[in-house]
């Protein structure tokens, strides 16, 4: 991994959080997580294990440090590694369709919907739900809203960023 790639990888990392920073919360203030975005999308422009796993770990810590969840620290970090392994799992297993803006808006909804699963179980598991709420009620007010959201940030800024970066001929294949 030469440094363009990993100034690049920071940069993103450095605007999902600075997305999830500024981004309100919806329900008992929790946000949606703008930082999966910047994740996933990282691993489409770098598809490969080194990426999945660094950005999966950055990403995982820094959700941790500025995570309003009670509690809500280590499951950030469960959750964004093994949603970074499975989000590049998915994306080779796609990779003969081509990287095309409808297969990563797909991606990332498929992709934050396990994230959102994966965050709330090990929250139930590690530090219990917030105000007494279900799990089902933060899938539904939460992961789902987030899951829409990151998609269509996804549709937008995936063909914008894809562009810049060929031009500059930064990407690498899987």
């Amino acid at each position: 991994m030469n440094t363009r790639v990993l100034v690049s990888l920071a940069l993103l990392v450095g605007i999902g959080a600075v997305l999830h920073a500024v981004i309100p919360g919806i329900f008992f203030g929790m946000k949606p997580d703008m930082m999966l975005t910047m994740m996933f999308l990282a691993i489409l422009l770098f598809p490969n294990v080194k990426t999945a796993g660094l950005v999966g770990i950055v990403t995982g810590v820094i959700s941790a440090m500025t995570t309003g969840f009670p509690g809500g620290q280590v499951p950030n970090i469960i959750d964004k590694i093994i949603t970074a392994f499975v989000f590049f799992s998915f994306v080779c297993l796609l990779k003969k369709y081509g990287q095309t803006v409808v297969s990563a808006a797909i991606l990332t909804a498929v992709g934050t919907v396990i994230s959102g699963m994966i965050f709330l179980t090990a929250a139930l598991l590690f530090a219990g739900l917030p105000g007494g709420a279900t799990f089902s009620a933060l899938f539904l007010t939460v992961v789902l809203p987030t899951a829409a959201i990151n998609t269509i940030v996804m549709v937008i800024i995936y063909p914008i960023v894809s562009s810049i970066f060929k031009r500059m001929n930064m990407t690498a294949h899987a």
